[in-house]
């Protein structure tokens, strides 16, 4: 049964390596200052284990129970259990194999560009061993909701939404905090800090003081916030109030261009007067988080994969 799971699964293996090999012959052709490519290839790493869920893992049951074939191959000697314990086995090692090989591939290429950036956090996604938790996670719910759906082309889709779903999800609200972070409280800084909003339209925050983070090489800023000493936000109407005249002659404009001089010293005057009551709270993961975040995510991603296996197994033992 071990060596039917490794045919059907071994020319989508073979083709996966095929084109992890054309990546290694890109990457070895070309120059590590090559930043356009360093990005392309980020982008390469993240998107693969959805591919691979997509493509490998929504078809797994759902094309049998599509075709109708499972019905033969659910009736043999080997209980249908065992039939989904051995197809997952093989086709999420591969799919570990692969995406493993990519990131450490793209890891090692890209190295003296991340170090030299000093952002190891900005490239968290697409280094190192992460990617091997994505690509369980992406099997597995591919598996899931093909036997759920029924339907491999529906499975696909879903698949793919929500596995990008789940991964912006955990990026924004659950990495932050994995590990408790670090908090650091400063002194409002005049010449560091600015006023503006920043965000994604239609998420755009309304304009507010934007303070510098302090220089911390290879740390992960996760939050900026301005408080008083009873740690109550700077609110936008007290801001106006003590400041009326921010935002206006054109401090608040659009776009990246120089301010004139008598609107960044009305900005910094603000910030003075507000420094006596409010201060600059800081939320961050140190660098020396880095690999601590990398084995805690994955393990999160591997658990939840070996519990989404375990609803599989219950799922296909449910089909009549």
């Amino acid at each position: 049964m071990i060596w039917l799971a490794w045919r059907q699964a071994r020319v989508q293996v073979a083709i996966a390596l095929t084109m992890t090999l054309a990546v290694a012959v890109t990457v070895l052709a070309a120059h590590r200052a090559d930043s356009t490519l360093r990005q392309w290839l980020s982008v390469l790493v993240i998107v693969v284990p959805g591919l691979l869920g997509a493509f490998w893992g929504a078809p797994l049951v759902a094309r049998e129970l599509e075709s109708g074939s499972f019905r033969l191959a659910w009736t043999q000697d080997t209980s249908r259990t065992r039939w989904l314990a051995l197809r997952l086995t093989v086709t999420v090692a591969a799919s570990i194999a692969v995406t493993g090989l990519l990131s450490w591939l793209v890891t090692w290429w890209a190295g003296p560009l991340d170090h030299a950036s000093l952002d190891q956090f900005g490239s968290f996604d697409a280094r190192d061993i992460v990617s091997a938790g994505y690509a369980a996670f992406a099997l597995t719910l591919g598996v899931l909701l093909g036997a759920l759906l029924k339907r491999t082309v529906p499975a696909m889709a879903a698949t793919l939404l929500v596995f990008t779903a789940a991964r912006v999800a955990f990026r924004l609200l659950a990495r932050p905090s994995l590990l408790s972070p670090v908090t650091r409280a400063l002194a409002l800084n005049p010449a560091t800090t600015g006023y503006g909003s920043s965000g994604f339209l239609p998420l755009m925050p309304a304009p507010a003081l934007q303070p510098a983070a302090p220089d911390l090489p290879n740390a992960w800023v996760t939050s900026i916030a301005v408080v008083n000493g009873r740690g109550n936000g700077l609110s936008a109407s007290e801001l106006a109030a003590t400041c009326p005249d921010i935002g206006h002659r054109g401090a608040g404009g659009g776009g990246h261009v120089q301010a004139p001089p008598s609107v960044v010293n009305a900005t910094q005057e603000c910030v003075a007067r507000l420094a006596a009551t409010y201060h600059e709270v800081l939320t961050y993961q140190p660098a020396s988080r880095y690999w601590p975040l990398q084995w805690s995510e994955l393990c999160v991603f591997l658990t939840v994969a070996l519990l989404l296996a375990g609803a599989c197994a219950w799922q296909v033992w449910r089909i009549e």
